[in-house]
């Protein structure tokens, strides 16, 4: 565990801050030490002995990340599970297998030609706009297709080298701000999953009518202190640990208890000191044939019938960009938690890593279970080790063994796996110690990036208002040449995308 605490943020080993680095500097390249001998094939091919790792750590995290982000097996069919246009339903069983399937087959590309420990599955923002669309514009067939459409134009972006370029055309100072305000973005995810914050007068609630009331919130608060303890005290294996005997408690408790959900299968709420989603039971069957009749299901041109071609354009827009800089923010972020970044915050070999979430994208529609895209929540098994993509072979394993293990895998349930998040959070934030302060076009764009990604709860919204904010006050306080070409071209799609809703309107 020793290794986690040394953040790609200009840090000593021991997690201080060295003399000769002034605030807000660049951080130098990290130490890469002395050339280590691989020990066997499968250390050469994923550089485990070189990124100072191990076999064991790296099944470890693979694990830890698995975990953290299963809930997305069950959460996708819920958020799917609404009629489209037509008045047809997805069926909920279909929709978590093939979820498993194409995570769990993106991410082992991904550990594979990668080789960086991130991991994919349906992105939750963009699913969400899935929904929308579905239920107001277009059958499920058609919007898939657009998501096909929009993983392709990706593709496209990443073999002609653009998004590599954008990448690396993002200012350190902006890279720093979004793994800062991906931090808080997992915090509060974290606590959202748990209870502790709800939709509330006006913005938030804290707990239920202002307390921490409930068994669910007790398993919530007893496993993130003892995730706490054991992180500090730098045990190996803490995050997972702590997801492992916080399950067991909430299997506990809801035996003794019989608490049941907090919502209904309409959405509804029924009990707000229930369970959040799965309710931590030992099911009946452990084992399910999986059904994965909706691969194929998609109809790539039908949404240019049905609602013409600049509307249809205009979702591929917003999807791709959403899809674009989600991916941007997630890779700096993670990839700062694994220190695996270099002196100007990009990830060396990033091609690759770029050209499979793009192909996600496509196979999420191709599914039929929305764009997948690189995970925020691969950070919990970076923190707990993970260094390679044999990381990600592990967690893309388990998922596919999730398509017959469902039943198991609803048995953790959020309150169990949000404490990790927090943790994780808590870890990515110490590096707003390299941010620049003594100078406000730098501080409003980095403010604005940290703020948006928790309070919209998306990580585009954040990295958009960051990047329109530096372009416009750097050239303000007459600097602009510090802003490269490409920020003006991303500054410009940003504009198009916050007045997408007006556009949709006229068109």
């Amino acid at each position: 565990m020793a290794q986690r605490y040394r953040p790609s943020t200009g840090a000593s080993s021991d997690g201080g801050t060295p003399a000769d680095v002034a605030v807000g500097a660049r951080p130098p390249r990290r130490s890469e030490g002395p050339r280590v001998r691989p020990r066997n094939g499968l250390d050469r091919y994923f550089g485990i002995s070189a990124r100072r790792s191990t076999v064991a750590r790296e099944l470890r995290g693979g694990l830890t990340t698995f975990f953290t982000m299963a809930y997305i097996v069950v959460l996708n069919p819920i958020i799917l599970s609404g009629a489209d246009v037509t008045g047809r339903t997805l069926p909920f069983a279909s929709v978590a297998a093939v979820t498993a399937l194409v995570a769990g087959v993106m991410t082992i590309l991904m550990g594979v030609v990668g080789r960086y420990p991130f991991a994919l599955a349906t992105g939750l923002g963009i699913n969400a706009i899935v929904a929308v669309y579905a239920a107001t514009q277009l059958s499920w067939s058609e919007i898939m297709g657009l998501v096909v459409l929009e993983g392709l134009l990706i593709t496209v972006l990443v073999l002609t080298g653009f998004r590599k370029a954008v990448f690396e055309a993002i200012p350190p100072q902006l890279k720093t701000a979004i793994a800062v305000g991906i931090g808080f973005f997992l915090t509060i995810i974290g606590l959202a999953d748990a209870g502790v914050v709800r939709p509330g007068s006006p913005l938030i609630s804290f707990g239920v009518n202002g307390q921490l009331a409930g068994w669910p919130l007790l398993v919530f608060v007893v496993g993130l202190l003892l995730t706490g303890v054991l992180v500090v005290r730098r045990v190996k294996g803490a995050l997972l640990i702590g997801i492992v005997v916080s399950t067991v408690l909430a299997i506990v408790v809801e035996t003794v208890a019989d608490i049941g959900p907090r919502t209904g299968a309409d959405g509804s709420e029924v009990d707000p000191h229930g369970w959040a989603l799965q309710v931590p039971t030992l099911p009946s069957d452990v084992v399910g044939a999986p059904d994965l009749s909706l691969v194929g299901h998609f109809s790539l041109f039908g949404g240019f019938e049905r609602i013409g071609v600049i509307a249809a354009l205009l979702i591929v827009f917003s999807i791709m960009i959403a899809d674009f800089f989600d991916t941007v923010g997630t890779v700096t972020a993670v990839g700062a938690e694994g220190d695996l970044l270099d002196e100007d915050r990009n990830l060396p070999r990033s091609q690759p890593v770029l050209l499979v979430d793009s192909l996600a994208a496509a196979a999420g529609g191709a599914g039929s279970v929305s764009s997948n895209t690189t995970y925020i929540e691969s950070a919990s098994g970076v923190a707990d080790g993970a260094r390679t993509g044999l990381a990600s072979v592990a967690t893309g394993v388990l998922f596919l063994l999730a398509m017959l293990f469902t039943p198991l895998v609803q048995v953790v349930p959020s309150e169990a796996a949000a404490p990790a998040l927090v943790i994780v959070g808590a870890l990515m934030i110490s590096q707003i110690r390299n941010l620049a302060w003594d100078d406000m076009s730098l501080v409003i764009p980095a403010f604005l990036t940290i703020a948006l990604m928790p309070f919209t709860y998306s990580i585009t919204n954040g990295i958009g208002a960051g990047v329109v904010t530096y372009a416009l006050l750097r050239t303000a306080t007459g600097r602009g040449r510090d802003v490269h070409p490409l920020m003006w071209v991303i500054a410009a799609l940003f504009v198009v995308y916050f007045a997408l809703e007006p556009l949709q309107q006229l068109f």
